[in-house]
């Protein structure tokens, strides 16, 4: 792959040179830079002390002098680095990675004095690359070593190499590759660790006090490409250094359990974290995630449904407020555009789910009038439903008589709110019927005309619906193996032998 070409002097000068080919558009980096592969590497001074030590020269180029031939030192004293020293010289300059997609960024400079790091670690050799997410920065600083050196000896050779080359998320994942960024304004410097499709390690040092902190996730797996973590923010952060690890699933973690509340959510995916800071170093966390639309659709997830949980520490989940990204806003920000975006802003925990709001229908009470009536007679089943999920829905619900379906009614409800149905039903044979709704029972048994009595033909087992939503509930129709009631001629005595015989041989073993 073609490379960038610079070059140092350390009483030292280096001026850097490169090129890469990639096929994605670029995106705005503000000041001056050195920038070439189609403008999607971008080089500049660190804007901090250090970056002093580089500067842009005549040609646009980057160039790396620690010496006082450098322009932007006034000391004419300054002669470089000590003699028979080491030590490194951090954030001197970066490289910000502006293309759509991953990428390897590493340096070639072969010197036994100075090598080029980032974060404390030498970036020196694909080995060592650093991988760059769209618009991600990585500061680069010097590493040196003067004790074989004599004074008024120029460090290395005159030029380094800017490699680059394409990574896809899933080859950083699986080569478990480090993602360093530094802020422009020379905010805290930040590495993720990517061990797993579904696992992040964050790292942030030199974290001035009251900083925010912000950490990308860029798509790690809570459940699948189904839900994805796509970062985390840290904001009021009061400790100098703060380490974070995440962890997804699509399954309850089995120290907190499954995702419960008063309005029974349906869980979508979980996500863990591991902290090294006290909940009061941090003022609050913002948690961004987004969802695979025909994810949403196949579940019938309305975006507007979509929550999320913290478990607190005394066990408990608490919702805490989502809220749906415009899409403007999420191609300001530069984020999938096939994904719904969401945000959550909370204080910190160790364990959050990501759940959908859903309706849940409760049966609150339910009567019927008459409890006692004769065969043909109506009676009204009255009940009263209230949504006690946390979003609208529309229901069916079902009046059974012994079990059976007699009578249906369709219900919407806004969370909740409260309706009251009225099903009409006539029972044409005398008997004792177990009445319930959705499978709530119905206040006593219902008695149609004498139960005892031998006339009494029906036991209220099977039942018929009428068409006008009214219920007709009978005795049996029809006796097994097909045999119609009217070619069963004979004393009643024979009936009554009969159906012993037939109560014996459902009771034999099979």
């Amino acid at each position: 792959m073609p490379t960038a070409r610079r070059t140092l002097t350390l009483a030292l000068l280096l001026v850097a040179a490169g090129s890469l080919a990639f096929a994605t558009g670029a995106a705005v980096v503000n000041d001056d830079a050195d920038t070439f592969a189609e403008d999607r590497l971008a080089v500049q001074p660190a804007d901090e002390p250090n970056g002093r030590y580089a500067y842009l020269n005549d040609d646009d180029e980057i160039a790396i002098d620690v010496s006082a031939s450098n322009p932007n030192i006034r000391d004419p004293s300054f002669d470089g680095v000590n003699v028979g020293a080491t030590g490194t010289i951090d954030r001197v300059f970066s490289v910000t990675y502006t293309g759509d997609e991953y990428a390897h960024v590493w340096i070639e400079y072969e010197s036994e004095n100075v090598t080029f790091v980032a974060d404390g670690e030498s970036i020196e050799g694909n080995e060592s690359s650093v991988t760059l997410a769209p618009n991600e920065t990585v500061t680069v600083g010097l590493a040196f070593d003067t004790r074989d050196a004599t004074a008024g000896t120029q460090l290395g050779a005159d030029e380094f190499r800017i490699n680059a080359t394409l990574a896809e998320p899933k080859d950083a994942t699986a080569r478990g590759i480090s993602t360093r960024k530094t802020g422009d304004d020379g905010g805290p410097t930040v590495t993720t660790t990517l061990p797993g499709a579904d696992r992040r390690e964050f790292t942030a040092s030199d974290v001035g006090r009251g900083d925010t902190v912000r950490f990308r996730a860029d798509g790690m797996h809570l459940d699948g490409d189904n839900v994805t973590l796509e970062g985390i923010d840290l904001a009021g952060v009061r400790n100098e250094r703060v380490e974070l690890d995440a962890a997804g699933s699509p399954d309850p973690f089995a120290d907190a359990g499954p995702v419960s509340a008063p309005t029974t959510p349906r869980s979508m995916a979980y996500l863990a974290l591991d902290h090294d800071f006290a909940p009061d170093a941090v003022d609050e966390m913002t948690v961004r995630f987004s969802a695979d639309p025909a994810y949403l659709n196949a579940t019938g997830t309305d975006p507007e449904d979509v929550t999320l949980y913290r478990r607190t520490a005394a066990g408990a989940w608490e919702e805490v407020p989502v809220e749906v990204v415009d899409d403007d806003v999420a191609r300001m920000l530069g984020l999938p555009e096939d994904r719904v975006h969401f945000r959550a802003t909370t204080g910190p925990s160790s364990t959050f789910a990501v759940a959908a709001h859903a309706p849940r229908y409760d049966v609150t009470e339910a009567t019927v009038a008459p409890e006692a009536t004769d065969p043909g007679e109506n009676v009204t089943v009255r009940t009263t439903l209230r949504n006690g999920g946390g979003a609208a829905g529309e229901r069916t619900v079902t009046l059974t008589a012994n079990g059976t379906p007699v009578a249906s009614e369709t219900v919407a409800l806004d969370p909740n709110e409260t309706a009251t149905v009225a099903f009409d039903a006539t029972f044409e044979s005398p008997g004792a019927y177990d009445l319930a709704v959705d499978g709530t029972s119905v206040g006593e048994r219902l008695l149609v005309g004498d139960p005892a009595s031998d006339d009494a033909g029906g036991s209220g087992d099977e039942s018929n619906a009428g068409s006008d939503g009214s219920a007709t509930v009978a005795g049996t129709t029809e006796e097994p193996f097909g045999i119609d009631p009217a070619d069963l001629a004979g004393p009643l005595a024979l009936v009554v032998i009969a159906l012993a015989a037939l109560a014996l041989v459902r009771r034999m073993p099979r």
